[in-house]
């Protein structure tokens, strides 16, 4: 029983969104296969590359109202003042904006940030350049919550990448959320976007790799000032 255990605890699941393309990859394996021997292992690898990339894992949320948490895996890309998309309704004023980018091999199912109720959703049309740049926060296609916080409202936008066609977003307006809760899922390549109001002091460092539902990317109601971090 210990070995089934250990087994089923280091399988990590499939999100049920990825099972559709699980099986298109291996169908499209079974019949590469049929054609050609070696062709039907080459399509199991990219089988299991999906299945890969659609796993959605367990996590451990810090509950504590005054610490936000990474919405996302992936790289810390940008730690900034910008102003937030108009259709957030946030203001004009800049607001700390912490933008995490997913590459294809990151784990894509998103996480809210912290606790509150989801307030509007909105969703963009745009173009499909490399999230990782700064100007796709602009131009790409996205898909934005605003959540009401102890601390006031937040912002957070699902960005679609280079590679990415679809944004997935279960969550509705007016209902409760809680930090680390999963609430959405961008296929292939991505980038969420994190608009926090004052009082709120940056916890990661650029380059820095977070993890979602589990990294603390910023802090509220805190003395101290911006994390300092070297690279070693």
């Amino acid at each position: 029983m210990s070995l089934f255990n250990t087994v089923r605890n280091t399988i990590v699941p499939v999100h049920k969104e990825g099972y559709p393309f699980v099986a298109a990859f291996f169908v499209a394996s079974l019949v590469l296969g049929w054609i050609f021997k070696p062709l039907f292992w080459i399509g199991m690898i990219f089988t299991l590359w999906c299945a890969y990339f659609f796993r959605d894992p367990e996590r451990v949320t810090p509950q504590d109202d005054d610490l936000v948490i990474s919405p996302a895996d992936g790289k810390v890309s940008a730690i900034q003042m910008v102003t937030p998309p108009a259709e957030l309704n946030l203001g004009s004023e800049p607001m700390l904006r912490i933008s995490v980018f997913m590459n294809v091999f990151n784990c894509h199912v998103n996480r809210a940030p912290m606790r509150g109720r989801i307030v509007s959703i909105n969703y963009r049309s745009g173009s499909f350049v490399n999230a990782e740049l700064d100007k796709a926060s602009e131009d790409n296609e996205r898909n934005g919550l605003v959540i009401e916080t102890r601390h006031g409202q937040i912002g957070v936008v699902q960005i679609a990448g280079l590679v990415a066609r679809r944004i997935l977003c279960w969550a509705n307006p007016n209902e409760p959320v809680d930090a680390g809760e999963r609430f959405g899922l961008i296929r292939f390549g991505s980038r969420l976007d994190v608009f926090l109001p004052a009082g709120a002091a940056p916890r990661v460092s650029l380059g820095q790799t977070a993890v979602a539902g589990e990294t603390v990317i910023a802090e509220f109601a805190s003395t101290k000032g911006p994390v300092i971090s070297r690279r070693s």
